[in-house]
């Protein structure tokens, strides 16, 4: 699970990014939708979140944390779903870019904070893009992590083969050289 949780993280990390370098390349706005999620979560558990700088404070920082969260719970979700296997790249990013889509969307609609119903086409494709990307960055990831820990677990098996084949490549190598009397000495492989 921790490695899906990872795969989550670098998931979150690369939607951001995306989402980054569309606000810079089209002009466009930061969203207020992780905000408006703190105002809903935070009245749903009846927490203040103070006045003033400090309210907007508070609501910028906990809106991208819960983003992070969701892309680490889809991460240990799919961990779950993929039961440690390396998993087939493009269904992996299809999985986890549509899963964490789902949540968002799901999520924002179900507060009442918009209705992906109304939106444009330029909203979805804000809105698909950067989920692909974080999808395709899990998935990688998530492979990638599998591959070092198969490659670990064959380490040891390959390492002892070695070690015997060895052992008795060196036993054979040291009775050619000794006299015969010492030969009976050794342990024949």
């Amino acid at each position: 699970m921790a490695d899906g949780a990872i795969a989550g993280a670098v998931g979150s990390t690369a939607l951001n990014v995306v989402s980054y370098l569309d606000m810079a390349l089209r002009g466009r706005p930061e969203s207020d939708v992780p905000q408006e999620t703190v105002d809903r979560l935070a009245g749903i558990a009846h927490l203040d979140l103070g006045s003033g700088a400090r309210r907007a404070n508070r609501r910028s920082g906990l809106g991208p944390l819960i983003g992070y969260g969701l892309g680490v719970a889809a991460g240990v979700a799919f961990a779950l779903y993929a039961g440690g296997r390396r998993q087939p790249l493009p269904m992996a990013t299809g999985v986890l870019g549509a899963g964490v889509m789902t949540m968002t969307d799901g999520s924002i609609t179900a507060l009442g904070i918009s209705d992906p119903r109304t939106w444009r086409r330029s909203d979805w494709l804000a809105d698909i893009v950067p989920h692909l990307a974080y999808g395709l960055a899990a998935a990688a990831t998530w492979n990638r992590l599998r591959r070092r820990q198969v490659a670990a677990t064959r380490r040891p098996w390959s390492a002892g083969v070695a070690v015997v084949l060895g052992h008795r490549l060196a036993g054979r190598a040291v009775r050619r050289h000794l006299p015969l009397g010492h030969r009976s000495t050794l342990v024949a492989p």
